[in-house]
């Protein structure tokens, strides 16, 4: 299946741990497309979990890449309400975050930027406001963060349902 995967013309990624409260909302929203949608055979859909980098750097060396990749993460930015959904543009992600955003120690920012300049794929960072991130393992999402997946899905299903870019 994983080899399958990638020639798909469109990959969503859900990214996080969920052990650690709130960082697990990228598997959750996986899950919950898995339960609730039916998804194109042109997209696949993956729990990421924290391994986003060793899959963006298996497509950045892949000859077969996608149309567009949809990453979905937590994330912890002033001045944004718990369970707030919104669209970071790779290029804006704060430099103070390049080495320790949700989105897994985001070295993984080069990867996305050299994917979308280098490659031409439209690659799409959609994010929640967390309420908390645990510094011990302590599963389950906040309340605000639950609430906001069912959001979040259907955001992704619209981005879907249009041509890439």
């Amino acid at each position: 299946m994983y080899q399958d995967f990638f020639t798909k013309k469109r990959l969503v990624f859900g990214c996080g741990n969920p052990f650690f409260g709130d960082d697990g909302f990228g598997p959750s929203v996986i899950e919950h497309i898995e339960e609730h949608y039916q998804i194109s055979r042109d997209t696949g859909i993956l729990d990421a979990g924290t391994s986003i980098r060793d899959i963006l750097f298996d497509i950045l060396l892949s000859e077969n890449r996608p149309e567009q990749i949809i990453i979905i993460d937590a994330v912890d930015l002033p001045g944004r309400c718990p369970g707030e959904i919104f669209e970071i543009d790779v290029n804006d992600i704060p430099v103070n975050k390049t080495s320790d955003f949700s989105l897994h120690q985001f070295p993984t920012t080069n990867m996305l930027k050299e994917l979308g300049e280098s490659t031409g794929i439209d690659v799409r960072v959609f994010a929640v406001q967390v309420e908390s991130l645990p510094e011990k393992v302590a599963p389950g999402l906040s309340g605000p963060v639950r609430e906001s997946i069912p959001v979040m899905c259907r955001r992704i299903m619209d981005t879907l349902s249009k041509p890439p870019g």
